[in-house]
């Protein structure tokens, strides 16, 4: 049984901020080391300060990014730049953008989420998460006692529950209206009626809920649950600390977007990489897309047009450093049963990211596990372009285009009680982190 219930959420004060598109990020893990540093010099009360603190060469034990994150939540509380709600809320918002040339809008609900094991089945995971992560986070909260970003989870509303909270708020000003960086716009609306709690609340009591991004920063929150029940025994039930906060989007939502984690291959031997398109021609049917670099727009759509041809064969684009053509495999039929059997479920058979990493990486490169958890070995870019662009400066050896797993497949997945190769997915856009924080100390 899902339990979702409003919370007293931390928001900036926009008379202390000025405006909220300079406070808040992107989910912590895809901000690099130059957006972390552009987002301190952007504000000085940046979420960036919160959620991923810089490390200094100065930094100790008692003096860290974690604990330097504790003194500013607290300190801005203290100042009023951030202010908690005095009543609880549910927390109903969208975001408008543009994908492949097509305007989207996408409806979420930010709320707290009553914390429960996988095995339950009413929480469930789609990708294996990573140990160092889950302590780095770990040390965060500890620290802070907060959940700077949302879980990001996906459920069927088939009684129409984000319509229905949307025709409530559309009389309501918004708490935010803004573009971030990618000119997304963002709206938030705040929901304190207790009748409308408890409507969602009872609406989505028997839902089941498949974790879409925010896999570690979940299994975090039960690795934090369980520290704190060991500092109190007798913690109460509805302690927060048994909560985590989600934002909630409709799996049938036109736009719930996944868009494709293409890899980005390193250190791959010369002979391997002058093998390779030979090897392949045994589980894949091949064909050269000429590479123009003075129209290297097109030369995509050509491939990516190929890519999305005859639905429901897995295919994938591939770019060698130095070559001068593109690839298109297209796997051949069978050949996943016959070379994995009943070694790989029948679920995870399917999947494109499946076929990538046991037939392409591991089978013809010769990659292994250790190799795909090295970020110097392999790099992920939603960004057709930048694939392209990545190889042509040589920056890497090879890079493999996929089409986007889908939102089906997720489900089939989790529901299954597997787990996908890592970034099988890239939900788009992020939830976004700074329009809420919540607090995990007694209200």
């Amino acid at each position: 049984m899902v339990d979702i219930l409003p919370f007293k959420g931390v928001l900036y004060n926009m008379e202390k901020v000025g405006d909220i598109a300079d406070v808040v990020t992107p989910p912590y893990d895809v901000i690099s080391e130059t957006g972390q540093a552009a987002f301190y010099r952007r504000h000085p009360n940046n979420v960036i300060r919160l959620d991923k603190n810089r490390a200094e060469p100065t930094d100790t034990e008692a003096d860290n990014p974690h604990a330097r994150a504790a003194v500013c939540f607290q300190d801005w509380q203290n100042d009023k730049i951030l202010v908690r709600d005095a009543d609880p809320a549910l927390y109903l918002t969208s975001v408008r953008f543009t994908v492949n040339g097509r305007e989207k809008t996408r409806m979420g609900l930010i709320a707290r989420v009553r914390l429960e094991p996988f095995e339950k089945g009413v929480i469930l995971p789609h990708e294996k998460t990573f140990s160092k992560v889950k302590t780095d986070r770990l040390a965060l909260i500890q620290a802070c006692h907060a959940n700077f970003s949302q879980v990001f989870s996906i459920f069927a509303d088939h009684q129409g529950v984000l319509d229905m909270l949307g025709a409530a708020t559309q009389n309501q000003a918004p708490v935010y209206g803004f573009n971030d960086d990618d000119g997304h716009y963002h709206q938030m609306w705040r929901i304190t009626d207790p009748r409308l709690h408890d409507q969602v609340n009872q609406a989505l009591a028997e839902s089941r809920l498949f974790i879409a991004d925010g896999h570690h920063r979940y299994e975090t929150a039960l690795n934090y649950r369980n520290w704190r029940k060991q500092q109190e025994p007798d913690m109460d039930q509805d302690h927060p600390a048994n909560f985590i906060m989600m934002y909630l989007a409709d799996m049938g939502d036109p736009g719930l977007i996944i868009l494709p984690a293409h890899r980005l291959v390193s250190d791959i031997p010369a002979s391997v990489q002058r093998d390779f398109i030979d090897k392949a021609g045994a589980c894949f049917d091949i064909t050269a897309f000429p590479f123009d670099p003075t129209r290297p727009e097109k030369s995509i759509v050509d491939l990516k047009r190929a890519m999305t041809a005859e639905p429901g064969r897995h295919k994938f684009g591939v770019f060698i450093k130095d070559a001068s053509v593109f690839y298109l495999l297209a796997l051949k039929a069978g050949v996943m049963t016959d070379v994995f059997g009943s070694r790989l479920p029948a679920p995870l058979l399917d999947l494109d990211v499946t076929i990538l990493t046991h037939l392409i990486l591991f089978k013809l490169l010769g990659m292994d596990e250790a190799m795909l958890d090295n970020e110097k070995k392999i790099a992920f870019t939603s960004r057709d372009m930048d694939a392209l662009s990545i190889v042509s400066k040589g920056k890497c050896d090879m890079a493999f285009m996929l089409n986007p797993t889908t939102n089906d497949q997720v489900r089939t997945v989790a529901e299954s009680g597997l787990i996908m190769p890592r970034k099988s997915t890239f939900y788009y856009p992020k939830a976004i982190t700074g329009l809420v924080i919540n607090t995990l100390v007694d209200d």
